[in-house]
């Protein structure tokens, strides 16, 4: 809604788009800085294009397929992000690597959510790896997109014991429950300016919480 005063946000999903409704019901709040005014993705297929058009946000196609390379397939994703003067970008689920250009357009103004504790386990099946390497505690983090795959500056963590009987299913399930908390508060940070990146280091303000949420 225009003249609303909050940040207007998108979000880019290529799946089912569990985070992106949790984005979406944060938005609600008439309190919430940020406004969710487009979900795109790079899947025809996505469910949670339905998921997003039955909350009422607009929602786009940009068919990864239909481009010839990476850089095409970014400058028409730009195009579309620019022309509904979206200010901030959310990937969620989005599995697309992103070429430098496109995120050095969006420096500071995109933020994903890795099930990780970054910096370690970065890429695909993270909590196959966290069980692999037999750490205590495993988790998410939302942090800023860099050119460089999982690696750009940490915003905030939410972290969970890893238990003896784990596997990937049951870590899987208990991480997206964070996740789900965590995506939504770090959203507010930013949009609301509390949480914002200056060269490679996110600066809070005074009134921004610690950046480690311990849930059990």
């Amino acid at each position: 809604m225009a003249g609303t005063g909050k940040t207007r946000v998108a979000i880019l999903i290529s799946g089912r788009g569990s985070n992106m409704v949790a984005l979406i019901e944060a938005a609600r709040d008439p309190a919430y800085p940020a406004e969710i005014v487009l979900v795109l993705s790079n899947r025809p297929d996505a469910a949670g294009l339905a998921r997003a058009a039955h909350a009422g946000i607009p929602t786009r196609i940009i068919d990864h397929t239909a481009f010839p390379d990476r850089v095409t397939f970014d400058a028409a994703l730009d195009a579309e992000l620019r022309a509904a003067s979206v200010a901030l970008v959310c990937l969620a689920g989005f599995m697309r690597i992103l070429t430098p250009g496109f995120v050095a357009g969006w420096a500071g103004r995109m933020i994903n959510i890795h099930p990780s504790l970054l910096p370690l386990f970065k890429g695909t099946h993270t909590h196959r790896q966290a069980l692999d390497a037999g750490v205590r505690l495993h988790g998410c983090t939302v942090h800023f997109v860099v050119p460089e795959l999982d690696a750009g500056p940490i915003v905030a963590q939410a972290a969970i014991p890893v238990r003896q009987d784990d596997d990937p299913d049951s870590l899987a399930d208990r991480v997206i429950v964070q996740e789900r908390r965590l995506y939504p508060a770090v959203l507010a940070l930013v949009a609301g300016g509390r949480a914002r990146l200056e060269g490679e280091r996110v600066v809070m303000s005074e009134q921004a919480p610690e950046g480690v949420l311990f849930s059990v």
